[in-house]
């Protein structure tokens, strides 16, 4: 039974538009997920934009609840109903249908389509509710109708903004299993279970004063996880087959040494061993009469670490479907934080390696019909999932050694709160999230004393603070009503032409409000009723130029001519809002709405039009040489430079990087015409293009093919391979984990970055040319032999070093004294060049003063700050890049502790990375 297709196949039936599940991180900068259904219609709701045609619309969209205002990841496996990860069925209507008609859908729905006896339905409405009464009373007798007050039933966005009661429609799952004293309707039990809940949006709420709204409106939320249960008859969302075949994975990965319930025989047959049943459903336990109480609250502690990782198995699997990577900020350190939770249950479970990307596959599997970028990402967030996990594992028994030591502690001197200095340590050092720790401390009945955690977290409250709130908050607050329903889209012109007479349709300050006219100096934005603008999408940056005003008619009005053209404003950039291409301009003179101008696209258009097609060049010679698992992660293309971001777990080669560079060129150099053709969706991915997840595709859509080269893109192109002129990777570096960036030139940057090349080659030749031949060939040869033995001191000094391994970096922090300062540039470059990840910090006295020389390749450490912080030690400072540091001091006395805290510092940084 695919229960998202009914309920969208029978309210595309009563006139609804199907709309996609919208991405998990929204376009808000307000919210860190998308965590209801209605997010993708909030600006309907508010009056941001105008209604939609027809104005009803309905979706089953995934939503996301672990972090900010709405977080549900501390009860996600103790309860039967919590997920960090779910789909929420919604119906929704704009100022047209409201209460009959929404309850109306709903009774059948639930009865006629999903089957429910209605002996089983009950019903909320808000306590002054009448006419929902009067409504519900058709449907269900007014004994099964509970009237409930704001706390339960009355919905609002904020403290101001549209608002209005709820009703909600409740399934009775019976007596059998539900004994508490609070399991009646309306009680806090969970015999009655709520599946739908309809929000009556009739209100607008502003200084606590609530008035009726010109069109009332439906917002409509059924959680899809809770129905599946309830028609299968389950206690439990995780018992059901929307679970059913991760836990099974999970079941058959765990092989003995559980850590609560059961426990396998490690010496049992491989047959035995799978017919030890570990997981139980809620049903099973409860009609189990032979357990004692003990045996099952041990078991209930087994599904509970059962149940985190199937959860956010899910929640890991789609985040990183969807392009979210793991980082130690915003987004993606509450991903981190997920996988991290999963990753402890599985060590609870006796799993001690990387387990988690295997779930995933499973995920990848089970709901990959329905999703199916999840089948088309499956290996590389496999693969960025296992890194992750194994980055956590490696400190995972030092955490956990320590965490044990304090709780031994705690019982020891019988105290009731977990220190807050150790629950840092373990977040600061060892990776271990807050709720991580206090999720391990619940079985015990113990809490962390929060005042000394935060205490410590007030020192660093940078590392924690969210980044996911953007450079837009005032255009989330701007108002674009009135240009949406006085104006169409405007058109675009820019495929064809670089300049266009234009009229003024609209002018708007800096603060997005429509005006009149614009003064000399005063900035705003313009919408020109036809455009050859290009607006910032996909990467490439927003057009720039000016705008003239014609002084006399010509014959041809497209071709500029000083004499006749008057520069009457700067246009400073190029941005897209709800369809429409503005412009940002800084008046020379004052503008009017409705006056005639005429309108250049600056030269450099050219060059970034060469810079985007070799990305799409250069995207393809990546998925061609290293594989089909990368994916573009992120893009800037600018007149001077490119950059990529791309999927993929590893740096490259030398010879991969040379590979791929040789590939765009061989490209260029075929001289391959742009193809564009506008089809629809389905046949342009039939012929193998590329969409980039997340962007927004109508049915038909715009492909351009350079050669082999085939993706769906908007953006300003080349019309020929041959006009990007050549191609150069000038750095491949991390952006995070499992997350690469290449920055290449191409056209006119790329010829100016050839010559400095040239030019470097030929100031070295010069150097080498000296009036006598003979005595020149002599100093080479000096010179050669003096190098030689440099680099082979500085090889023989960097071998006998001391080192130590810490999550595959080779640390190494030592004192080099007598050496000449290139001498200790030498041996930091050698130890770099002979290791794949390495950190290296030199100190050298001399003339009582000391030198801290410091290197780091592939490790999560910045040389930079490494150095300043060990400088300080000595009474001194510095700093440098992240690669590459030198600082000094004058304290000689105290080069020991400038050692001890280089290490410290080193061992920190690398191990909670």
């Amino acid at each position: 039974m695919d229960i998202r297709k009914m309920y969208k196949d029978f309210f595309h039936s009563k006139g609804h538009t199907i709309h996609d599940s919208m991405p998990l991180v929204p376009d808000d900068s307000s919210l860190l997920f998308t965590n209801a259904g209605m997010v993708q219609f909030k600006d309907v709701f508010i009056g941001k934009i105008p209604t939609p045609n027809p104005p009803r619309a309905t979706s089953s969209q995934l939503c996301i609840r672990a972090g900010g205002k709405h977080n549900d990841l501390e009860n996600v496996g103790y309860t039967a109903r919590h997920h960090t990860l779910f789909e929420m069925l919604g119906n929704f209507s704009f100022g047209d249908y409201f209460k009959k008609d929404a309850i109306a859908y709903a009774w059948e729905f639930v009865t006629q389509i999903l089957g429910f006896d209605k002996s089983v339905l009950y019903v909320t409405i808000h306590e002054s509710d009448d006419e929902a009464f009067e409504l519900w009373c058709k449907y269900i007798e007014p004994s099964r109708i509970k009237r409930m007050g704001d706390k339960d039933n009355f919905w609002q966005m904020g403290d101001t903004g549209p608002c209005g009661p709820c009703s909600e429609i409740y399934v009775d799952q019976g007596a059998q299993y539900f004994h508490s004293s609070e399991d009646y309707f309306g009680g806090d039990g969970d015999r009655f279970l709520e599946i739908w809940n309809l929000v009556f949006m009739q209100y607008e709420q502003k200084d606590g004063i609530r008035t009726p709204l010109p069109k009332p409106s439906i917002d409509t939320g059924m959680g899809l996880e809770r129905v599946v249960a309830l028609l299968e008859g389950e206690l439990n969302n995780f018992d059901t087959s929307l679970f059913r075949p991760i836990i099974d994975e999970i079941e058959s990965l765990v092989v003995w040494g559980v850590g609560y319930g059961l426990q396998k025989d490690r010496e049992s047959s491989s047959a035995q061993r799978k017919k030890q049943k570990l997981y139980f459903t809620d049903k099973e336990l409860l009609d189990n009469n032979n357990l004692s109480e003990d045996k099952r609250k041990a078991r209930r502690a087994t599904q509970a670490s059962f149940r985190v990782i199937a959860d956010h198995a899910r929640s890991v699997a789609f985040l990183l479907a969807q392009g979210a990577n793991f980082d130690r900020e915003g987004r993606g350190y509450v991903l981190r934080r997920i996988l991290r939770r999963a990753v402890r249950h599985g060590y609870l479970l006796g799993l001690r390696e990387p387990f988690l990307y295997q779930i995933i596959a499973v995920v990848c599997e089970s709901m990959g019909k329905t999703y199916t970028y999840l089948l088309e990402r499956k290996d590389i967030i496999m693969e960025q999932c296992k890194e992750e996990e194994k980055r956590f594992f490696e400190t995972i028994e030092s955490g956990m050694s320590l965490f044990h030591k304090e709780l031994d502690s705690i019982r020891l001197h019988k105290e009731q709160l977990f220190n807050g200095e150790v629950a840092f340590k373990l977040y600061d050092t060892y990776g271990f999230p807050l709720d991580l720790t206090q999720d391990m401390l619940r079985a015990h009945h113990i809490k962390v004393d929060m005042q000394s955690f935060e205490s410590c977290m007030d020192k660093q409250r940078n590392r924690g603070k969210a980044s996911w709130k953007g450079s837009g908050d005032k255009i989330q607050d701007a108002n674009f009503n009135s240009l949406i329903n006085n104006f169409d889209k405007n058109e675009f012109v820019g495929y064809e032409t670089m300049n266009e007479s234009c009229q003024i349709n609209a002018l708007l300050d800096s603060d997005f409000e429509q005006v009149e006219s614009l003064e000399r100096g005063q900035e705003g934005w313009v919408m020109l009723d036809k455009t050859p603008f290009y607006p910032e999408s996909g990467g490439p940056i927003g057009d720039r130029g000016g705008l003239f005003f014609v002084k006399q008619s010509h014959a041809d009005d497209n071709i500029k001519d000083d004499r006749r053209y008057e520069k009457c404003a700067d246009v400073l950039d190029t941005q897209k809002f709800f369809d429409f291409n503005l412009s940002k301009i800084l008046p020379l003179q004052t503008l009017s709405v409705n006056q005639k101008v005429f309108a250049q696209v600056d030269d450099a258009r050219l060059e970034i039009a060469k810079h985007h097609s070799a990305t799409h060049l250069l995207h393809f010679a990546l998925r061609e040489i290293l594989g089909t698992h990368i994916t573009q992660a992120g893009s800037l293309v600018e007149s001077h430079r490119l950059r990529f971001d791309f999927s993929h777990s590893k740096a490259l080669s030398s010879e991969e990087i040379e590979s791929i560079e040789s590939l765009v060129n061989a490209e260029v150099c075929a001289s391959n015409p742009q193809i564009c053709e506008i089809t629809d969706i389905q046949t342009a991915k039939a012929k193998g293009a590329i969409a980039l997840f997340g962007e927004k595709y109508g049915q038909n859509v715009r492909v351009v093919c350079f050669g082999d080269s085939v993706e769906l893109c908007g953006g300003i192109h080349v019309q020929n391979t041959a006009q990007i002129g050549s191609f150069y990777i000038v750095k491949e570096s991390g952006v995070s984990s499992g997350v690469r960036r290449i920055e290449a030139v191409c056209g006119a940057a790329a010829y100016r970055y050839g010559k400095s090349i040239l030019q470097e080659l030929s100031m070295a030749r010069e150097s080498l040319r000296v009036q006598n031949i003979i005595q020149g060939i002599e100093k080479l040869k000096n010179q050669l032999l003096e190098c030689k033995n440099r680099a082979k001191r500085a090889q023989q000094s960097t071998t006998s070093f001391d080192f130590e391994e810490i999550n595959g970096v080779r640390l190494i922090v030592s004192q080099f004294d007598n050496a000449q300062s290139n001498e200790i540039k030498e041996a930091v470059d050698n130890a770099k060049n002979v290791n794949d990840k390495v950190a290296i910090l030199l100190l050298t006295e001399s003339k009582g003063k000391v030198t801290i020389t410091a290197g780091v390749k592939n490790a999560q450490l910045k040389a930079g700050i490494w150095v300043k912080e060990v400088a300080k030690v000595l009474g001194g400072n510095g700093g440098g890049q992240d690669h590459f540091a030198t600082a000094g001091g004058r304290d000689v006395s105290k080069i020991s502790e400038a050692l001890a805290k280089a290490r410290e510092v080193a061992r920190r940084e690398i191990l909670q990375n």
